[in-house]
């Protein structure tokens, strides 16, 4: 049976909807060990000090994943070191500069530090980076009204 384009661009459309969102830091393939696992499950708890402990055993510097996990443990720990995770963040893009959850992070990062025009410039990224509207591009958006909306400072996210 032949199958005609428009009806496997149907199929396609329909697999692609079908999988699950993809995370703010991507996951490895099923066929290689996730290095990141215990830091993901640690931040999943938000046993902050713990996460960055463990990414600084994994010490997977050369990954986009490794950095934005390193920055967020770091933007979320009890005292935040916003410094440390921009650099983490920038370093994530620097390697790859349509990490999603790296370009949302990095942009609440900049509200935290009241710097509107960054953070609208990581939403811009987003809006590009994204097939569709993508979770990291909603989240960001929201996180930028909500600023407005609070005269320009920072309101954590619910």
């Amino acid at each position: 049976m032949k199958i005609k384009p428009r009806r496997t661009l149907c199929i396609a459309t329909i697999v692609f909807l079908a999988n699950p969102a993809i995370a703010a830091d991507s996951t490895p393939s099923s066929s290689a060990p996730d290095k990141l696992g215990q830091a993901r499950g640690l931040i999943a708890d938000k046993k902050w000090a713990a996460a960055i402990d463990e990414l600084k055993r994994v010490n997977e510097t050369g990954s986009a994943d490794w950095n934005n996990l390193m920055g967020y443990s770091l933007r979320k720990a009890a005292t935040p070191d916003l410094n440390a995770a921009e650099r983490y963040y920038n370093e994530a893009l620097r390697i790859d500069p349509k990490h999603r959850g790296a370009l949302e992070y990095s942009g609440e990062l900049y509200l935290m530090k009241g710097d509107l025009a960054k953070a609208e410039q990581r939403l811009a990224a987003l809006d590009k980076a994204c097939f569709m509207p993508c979770e990291e591009f909603t989240d960001l958006k929201k996180a930028v009204q909500a600023f407005k909306a609070n005269g320009n400072k920072f309101v954590a996210p619910q």
